[in-house]
């Protein structure tokens, strides 16, 4: 019998389709709140929880109250021994930090918490590297490897630590990021420490890596090339990254280098838009594609830091008109690993897989699977 802790921050990632890049501070939630954003991370919890509940005989779950993690249990249909108390609707990291403090002082075989890099240092915070942790991703930044690559892999995951297939385990890293300088367009991340998950690393996400000196010219080709294909009355929804970056200033346009812009006859019509509003573009253009790249090291496309292109856009759009670009540096850094989605969406997800052709330089293409777990 696993003794198995449950926490869910349920604002994580309630900033990314509003365009705010983060969601850390009380006025960043309100901010999204008003922006007419929805907490979604109890959604993606609920899918691990799911598949969690195939090893209910085999396990004794400890959770924090309400929308900390007492609701998805009961969704999910899974018993579980509710500890602490919260204000609902007004939880904050000092919530986190208690839930995993109590549990690491019960001993429990591991934790399993929802959020993104803020949580997970919150995490870090409470048990340190005392108690084995696994995340669930449901955050705009998640750099930090110290998750599942997805809701449906963690379900998966858990389910083999429970039956005792993954035993061993290993330190990953938590990453500080600088959510005030991310909204500036400035990445500045710090190793803020270690924790513990199981050692299992094709379902555990790698360290988000950066851009090296040795990609520009291979930037500087795919960009162009770009550049050059894109076709007149075709809206262009151009996502986050660097790479994407220097796409637009092939362009002569202006980006936002952690947002998402549209572009259409080579103009740009909007900036740093929200769901919301790519949405209503998609509907107002009959030819639209999405030009994204892929995030070094751990390979995924969607779900990462443009969350604004959301499961519903890319269903509006289609799989078929999905342009992705990325050096070839970054792309053999995967060391022939797949390319990654993380949408929500698992409809979404099951749609986008399959083989795509990448760019990575001028009529210079690769070929690489995507998948959903």
């Amino acid at each position: 019998m696993k003794r198995l802790g449950f926490i869910v921050n349920p604002v994580a990632g309630i900033g990314g389709k509003v365009g705010l890049k983060g969601s850390d501070g009380q006025e960043i939630l309100e901010k999204a709140l008003e922006l007419g954003a929805v907490k979604e991370s109890g959604l993606k919890a609920l899918v691990t929880m799911k598949i969690l509940k195939q090893a209910e005989s085999e396990l004794e779950i400890f959770t924090w109250p309400k929308e900390m993690g007492e609701d998805v249990c009961k969704k999910a249909g899974l018993r579980a021994t509710v500890l602490g108390d919260i204000y609902s609707g007004q939880t904050t990291p000092e919530d986190t930090i208690r839930a995993a403090r109590k549990m690491s002082q019960l001993g429990l075989d591991l934790i399993l918490f929802v959020g993104g890099d803020g949580t997970a240092r919150n995490i870090m915070d409470a048990v340190g590297t005392q108690t084995v942790v696994l995340g669930i991703p449901a955050g705009c930044k998640i750099h930090s490897g110290v998750y599942a690559l997805n809701p449906k892999t963690a379900g998966q995951l858990m389910l083999e630590y429970v039956q005792g297939k993954v035993k061993e385990t290993k330190l990953a890293e938590v990453m500080d990021i600088d959510e005030s300088k991310f909204r500036e367009g400035v990445v500045q991340a710090r190793l803020y420490g270690y924790l513990k998950i199981p050692n299992e690393t094709k379902m555990v996400q790698n360290l988000k890596s950066g851009r090296g000196f040795s990609e520009t010219t291979s930037i500087e080709m795919l960009s162009n090339y770009v550049a050059d294909e894109m076709k007149e009355n075709v809206l262009y929804i151009v996502g986050t990254g660097s790479t994407t970056a220097s796409i637009m200033n092939k362009l002569n346009l202006k980006n936002t280098l952690l947002g998402v812009d549209a572009v259409y006859n080579r103009k740009l019509i909007a900036s740093d838009c929200t769901e919301k509003e790519l949405l209503e573009l998609v509907d107002q253009y009959d030819k639209v594609k999405i030009i994204v790249t892929v995030i070094g090291g751990q390979g995924y496309v969607f779900g990462r830091g443009n969350q604004q292109i959301s499961a519903e856009v890319i269903r509006r759009v289609g799989k078929d008109n999905i342009i992705i670009a990325a050096s070839k540096n970054k792309i053999l850094s995967l060391f022939g690993s797949t390319l990654h989605v993380d949408t929500g969406n698992e409809e979404v997800n099951r749609m986008l897989s399959g083989y795509y052709r990448v760019i990575v330089g001028y009529e210079d293409m690769m070929m690489l699977p995507m998948r959903d777990s």
